[in-house]
């Protein structure tokens, strides 16, 4: 059986020097672009290449006004890729996102009208807000990358990648989020405000005409690109012992007690599914690619252990009360975890 997994891992096509070279100048051409809209924000840039380049989509946390409608518009239009933005609202209805059968009175016929769910990049803003039936509708075209109307599935378009963000303040009225929900979002970041030079950086540009019409970012890459830059990040090269060091660090989120003892572990009430250990592999996968490695090494890992883990550790009310995050959490547990 071992010898079995060792020969598919490596009858995979290793990534050549040549298809390197040019996918690192693509993404220094999308992530120059991003960066002359956006200012700072390094990490929110991160996270979108890595969901990009993996296939996956991203959750993401913050208050209002950081620039994250900005952020997937000004991506979306460096690929040269659809934008749809869906504001969610308690009475928001899945056929508001999916698509809707309409009555054409002239051939006496339904024809049908696909939702805003059927773009390349899909900003599910303040996502908390619709409500589970809504959500269940988002789940489908997530995981199945498809919606069902009127009985006929209608696949979504592809490259496809799902943005929602979340405020983490004013949570009166809103509808958490299930853990199979979250399960399904490659990574999430949380969106801190910018530092003062930053601020004022934003206002310079503002002043400079960067954030109107006249401004806006042009495509550097086509998604035909986009679609070989994910077929290139699914052979990046991952040794095996790096796969059993993510698989040690999802296990120990559901034994955290035994690795980082009661006082951290005892808070964890619901750790980490397998699916995060496949979420890990393609989002290391990407951060290597990202840093313009044919490979995986462990500092990657390392680095995109918050983002890929954040959303999947359920802590109980004690932890809340102690105020202590999953960030915390999962620091202790990389730090208990010796890397290959």
């Amino acid at each position: 059986m071992a010898d079995h997994r060792v020969q598919e891992r490596t009858s995979v096509e290793q990534v050549t020097a040549a298809e390197l070279a040019k996918a690192v100048e693509q993404l220094i051409a999308v992530s120059n672009s991003f960066s002359s809209r956006i200012v700072g924000q390094g990490n929110l840039r991160w996270s979108l290449l890595i969901a990009l380049l993996a296939g996956g989509h991203v959750l993401l946390e913050s208050v209002p006004g950081l620039a994250k409608t900005m952020a997937a518009n000004t991506l979306a239009t460096s690929v040269k890729g659809q934008f749809n933005r869906i504001q969610c609202t308690p009475d928001l209805l899945p056929s508001d996102i999916t698509g809707t059968q309409i009555f054409d009175n002239t051939s006496n016929t339904f024809k049908t009208q696909l939702g805003p769910v059927h773009a390349n990049f899909v900003l599910l803003d303040e996502i908390n807000r619709s409500s589970a039936k809504t959500q269940s509708a988002m789940l489908e075209a997530m995981q199945e990358r498809q919606t069902s109307i009127g009985g006929t599935v209608y696949k979504v378009p592809s490259p496809f990648l799902v943005i929602a963000t979340q405020n983490p303040i004013e949570q009166e009225g809103t509808y958490l989020l299930p853990e199979a929900q979250l399960d399904r979002f490659l990574i999430k970041e949380i969106v801190y405000y910018p530092t003062i030079d930053e601020e004022l950086e934003i206002l310079d540009r503002l002043d400079a005409g960067v954030f109107s019409g006249n401004g806006a970012t042009e495509g550097v890459i086509s998604l035909d690109d986009v679609l070989a830059l994910q077929e290139l990040t699914s052979r990046i090269y991952i040794d095996g012992a790096l796969r059993r060091y993510i698989v040690s660090l999802v296990s120990a989120t559901r034994n955290a007690t035994s690795v980082v003892g009661e006082k951290l572990g005892g808070l964890v009430e619901v750790g980490a599914s397998p699916r995060g250990s496949i979420a890990f592999v393609q989002a290391a996968r990407a951060y290597a690619l990202l840093n313009g490695r044919g490979h995986v090494i462990p500092e990657d890992v390392k680095a995109i252990a918050h983002r890929v883990l954040r959303h999947r550790i359920i802590l109980g009310f004690e932890a809340d009360a102690e105020g202590v995050t999953t960030d915390e959490i999962i620091t202790a547990i990389v730090a208990a975890i010796p890397a290959p």
